[in-house]
C-alpha cells in the first residue's frame, strides 16, 4: 500500500528526481497510511505544491523518528523547511490537554501569518480525524468534537472552504446527537426519488436558457447538508414535511455578465420568492463568498434554491484561500491573499493580552459570520458581530476613543453605552478627555475581542504603577498570612524561577499582574514558599507523624510519591489545575487545600507539605460558585440554559432574593480548573450577571 501512495504522489505532483528520492526516504518507515493518504488527497484536490507535501511528510516522520527527520531536513529548500517547522510548532490536537489545545489554536493563527498552507493541511488532518471518529466517545473525544464545531468549522468557512465546513458540521451532528442524525438522514433518503425527478426537469429548463442566450455553462444539483437542515428545523420549529427547499441547484458560467443574464431569465420562467433573492456578487460575504442566490417556485409547487456564479467564483468558494496556490500567485508585496487574511490579523493583534483559553473563547465570536453594518456620522462603515454595543463601536474606531467614551448617540438619540447596535445604525461616540478610563464592568457588556483586549490592556498599562503598588501590598499580605517574611522569600534564584514560570521579565510585572487580577497573590506566594521549602528540605515528613497510606487513584502526588490517604478540604474545594498544598494530620492522612484557602493561616505551618497534580488526574471534583444577579428572575433561567448548553454537570442550584439583587449559589461536578474557568466565563457573559466568583 505504501508503494501505491508513493505512486499517487509521483503522479499528482511535479517533482524532480531529487524530490522523488526525498519522498522515498521520508516514507520509508511505519506510518498511518490511511490518514496520510486522506490528507494528501486533500492536498492534491487543492493543488498545493511540493513544498507543502515534503514538509508534511517530514513532520509525519518527525513524530516517530525525530533524529532521522532532522537529518533529512538539512537537505530541504527554504520553502520545504518553512512548512516542516510550521508543523513542528503544532501538536496533534486530539492528543493534548484542553489548555495545550487552546495554545495550539493560538499557534495555528500565528502560523497563518507566515504560511497559511500549514493551517490548510492541519484542517485536512482534523477533517480526517472527525470523519473516522465513532462512538462511544471519551471525554477527550467530546472536547475535540466541540472544538471542531465551535472553532475549526467556522475557521474553514472564514477561509472560504465551504464544503469542508459543512462536512465538519455534519460529522459533529452525527457524533453529538446520533439518534437525530440517523433519523433525519433516513427521512431524507425517502424523499430522494421525488426530488430527483424535479431536478431533472429544472435542469432541462435552465439548460434551454443557456442555449437560448448562447452562454457556456454547467448545471449541478445537491441536497443540502444534514446539519444545515437540522438547524432550520430547530430555528423554525417545523417538521421535515414543512421544509421545502431541501435541494439547491448551482449554475456555473464564464463571466459576471452571464450570471446576471441567466439570473434574469430564470425569473422570467419561474416566480421568485420575495425576500429570498440575494446578490452576493455586488456585496460579497466577509470571507469573500460571491454568488447570486434566488429561491423560485418550480413545477411541483415547492421552492427550489438556485445559485449562479462564475467558474472562478466556484473555485474560490470550494477552495477558499487555497485557490491562490492554484493560481500560483506570487507572494510579493500586498496580495489578494493578504487582504483576505486581514480579518485574522486583527484578531491576533487584539488578542495579545488574552490567555490561550480566553483567546479561543474570543475566537468563537470572531469566527461567527453573523454581522451587522453600522456607520459613523461621516459615513465610514464598520462591520461588527451581532450583539456589539456602543463600547465595541468606540474601540473599533480607536483605543483612545474607547477609553474616554462616556456615551453614544444612535441615530441622533442619546443611548447608554451598553446598548446593542442594529444593522444600519449611525453611531456617534461622546467622549470626555477627563474620563478616568473604562470600568471593569464594561467587560460584561462587549462582544468583540478587540474591545476586550484593549480594555484589559488599559488596566495593565495605564494603571501599571497603581497595579504594581497594590500587587506588592497583596503579595506581602499573602506572605504574612503564611507566616513568611518577604525578605526570606525574595531570593534572586527564586525570583528567576518564578519569572521563568510566568514568562515575565521583572518582579514588577508579577506585582502588576497580581494588582490587575491576572494572578492570585496566594498562588505566587505559594510558589515562592515551595522553592524555599525545597531548598531547605522542609518537605521531609516527621517520623512521629503517623501517615496512613492506602492505594488511591485521586491523581494527587505528595512529596513526589503517590498512594497516601487523601481527602479534599471542604472549605475551598480544590480541583485539578489549582495550585495546592497538603496538610498532614495525626492519623488522618493528608488534606488537600488550595494555596489561596483562607483557612491555611489557622493551620500549623510545619505540617504543610507541597502537593501537585499528576497529568493523569481523572477524578470528578466538587466546585461552588456564587453569583450576584440583577433583580430579574429570567437571568437565573438564562444561567441554567447556558449551563445545559455547555453540558455542565450540575449538583445544586440555589437562589436567594435580596431587596436590590439576587444571590445564586451553584454547585457542580468538574474535571479540572479549566472547566470551572469556562463555566465562570460563560456565566459572566450573560446580561444581568453582576458578579460571579468561586467560593473559598
Amino acid at each position: 500500500m505504501k508503494a501505491l501512495l508513493v505512486k499517487k504522489i509521483f503522479r499528482n505532483f511535479t517533482l524532480t528526481e531529487h524530490d522523488k528520492k526525498k519522498i522515498i526516504s521520508l516514507t520509508d518507515y511505519d506510518m498511518d497510511l490511511d490518514r496520510c493518504e486522506g490528507i494528501i488527497d486533500f492536498m492534491i484536490e487543492l493543488k498545493l505544491d511540493k513544498g507543502s507535501l515534503i514538509g508534511f511528510l517530514c513532520y509525519q516522520l518527525y513524530k516517530v523518528k525525530p533524529e532521522r527527520a532532522e537529518k533529512l531536513a538539512t537537505d530541504f529548500t527554504k520553502d520545504e523547511m518553512a512548512i516542516y517547522e510550521g508543523f513542528k510548532n503544532l501538536r496533534d490536537i486530539r492528543n493534548v490537554s484542553k489548555t495545550e489545545e487552546a495554545e495550539d489554536i493560538r499557534r495555528m493563527f500565528l502560523g497563518m501569518g507566515n504560511d497559511v498552507r500549514v493551517v490548510l493541511i492541519k484542517l485536512a488532518g482534523i477533517m480526517y480525524d472527525i470523519k473516522h471518529l465513532n462512538p462511544p466517545l471519551t471525554d477527550l473525544d467530546k472536547e475535540f468534537v466541540s472544538n471542531v464545531k465551535e472553532v475549526f468549522a467556522p475557521l474553514a468557512e472564514r477561509l472560504g472552504l465551504s464544503s469542508m465546513k459543512s462536512e465538519m458540521e455534519d460529522h459533529c451532528f452525527r457524533l453529538q446527537d446520533p439518534e437525530k442524525y440517523y433519523m433525519l438522514t433516513s427521512e431524507l433518503e425517502k424523499q430522494k426519488e421525488s426530488n430527483a425527478r424535479q431536478i431533472e426537469l429544472t435542469k432541462m429548463r435552465i439548460q434551454k436558457i443557456l442555449d437560448e442566450l448562447g452562454i457556456h455553462g454547467e448545471i449541478y444539483a445537491r441536497q443540502k447538508h444534514v446539519s444545515s437542515i437540522f438547524r432550520k428545523l430547530k430555528a423554525q420549529n417545523v417538521t421535515l414535511a414543512q421544509i421545502y427547499d431541501l435541494i439547491a441547484m448551482r449554475v456555473l458560467v464564464d463571466t459576471v455578465e452571464d450570471c446576471y443574464a441567466v439570473f434574469g431569465k430564470i425569473h422570467s420562467i419561474y416566480k421568485p420568492i420575495q425576500g429570498r433573492v440575494k446578490d452576493y456578487i455586488s456585496s460579497p460575504k466577509p470571507n469573500g463568498y460571491k454568488t447570486l442566490h434566488t429561491s423560485v417556485i418550480v413545477e411541483n409547487n415547492r421552492p427550489l434554491e438556485i445559485q449562479i456564479r462564475t467558474f472562478e467564483m466556484h473555485k474560490n468558494c470550494e477552495y477558499g484561500i487555497a485557490a491562490h496556490w492554484i493560481y500560483k500567485e506570487k507572494r510579493s508585496g500586498t496580495t489578494k491573499l493578504d487582504k483576505k487574511l486581514s480579518w485574522f490579523r486583527e484578531i491576533m493583534e487584539n488578542a495579545q493580552t488574552l490567555s490561550s483559553e480566553d483567546f479561543v473563547e474570543s475566537l468563537k465570536t470572531n469566527l461567527y459570520t453573523g454581522e451587522i453594518f453600522v456607520q459613523t456620522p461621516r459615513g465610514k462603515v464598520l462591520e461588527m458581530p451581532i450583539g456589539s454595543t456602543v463600547i465595541d463601536f468606540a474601540y473599533a474606531i480607536h483605543s483612545d476613543v474607547g477609553n474616554h467614551c462616556t456615551g453614544g448617540k444612535i441615530n441622533n438619540v442619546m443611548r447608554p453605552i451598553y446598548t446593542e447596535l442594529k444593522n444600519g445604525d449611525v453611531v456617534e461616540i461622546i467622549t470626555n478627555p477627563s474620563s478616568k478610563g473604562p470600568s471593569r464592568d464594561w467587560l460584561n457588556h462587549i462582544k468583540t475581542s478587540g474591545a476586550r483586549s484593549k480594555i484589559k490592556n488599559f488596566f495593565k498599562t495605564e494603571l501599571k504603577d497603581e497595579n504594581i503598588k497594590s500587587g506588592k501590598v497583596m503579595f506581602e499580605e499573602a506572605a504574612k498570612v503564611r507566616n513568611y517574611a518577604v525578605d526570606t522569600l525574595m531570593q534572586p534564584k527564586y525570583i528567576e524561577e518564578i519569572l521563568f514560570k510566568y514568562s515575565m521579565a521583572s518582579l514588577d510585572e508579577v506585582y502588576a499582574a497580581i494588582g490587575s487580577g491576572s494572578l492570585a497573590a496566594a498562588q505566587v506566594v505559594g510558589r515562592f514558599i515551595a522553592l524555599y521549602c525545597k531548598e531547605h528540605d522542609l518537605f521531609k515528613k516527621k517520623d512521629d507523624m503517623a501517615i496512613k497510606v492506602s492505594a488511591n487513584s485521586d491523581g494527587v502526588t505528595i512529596d513526589g510519591t503517590s498512594g497516601l490517604l487523601i481527602r479534599y478540604a471542604g472549605c475551598c474545594h480544590p480541583v485539578a489545575g489549582d495550585v495546592i498544598v497538603g496538610y498532614i494530620s495525626h492519623g488522618s492522612g493528608v488534606t488537600i487545600h488550595r494555596c489561596d484557602c483562607s483557612n491555611l493561616k489557622y493551620l500549623e505551618q510545619e505540617r504543610l507539605i507541597p502537593a501537585e497534580w499528576e497529568d493523569k488526574a481523572t477524578t470528578n471534583f466538587t466546585a461552588e460558585l456564587n453569583c450576584t444577579l440583577e433583580h430579574n428572575n429570567l437571568i437565573s433561567n438564562k444561567i441554567m440554559t447556558a449551563l445545559t448548553a455547555i453540558k455542565a454537570n450540575l449538583r445544586a442550584f440555589e437562589i436567594k432574593e435580596n431587596p436590590y439583587d439576587i444571590e445564586c449559589r451553584i454547585a457542580l461536578f468538574v474535571k479540572n480548573k479549566a472547566e470551572i474557568d469556562k463555566i465562570v466565563s460563560t456565566i459572566s457573559q450573560i446580561k444581568g450577571v453582576k458578579k460571579v466568583y468561586r467560593v473559598n
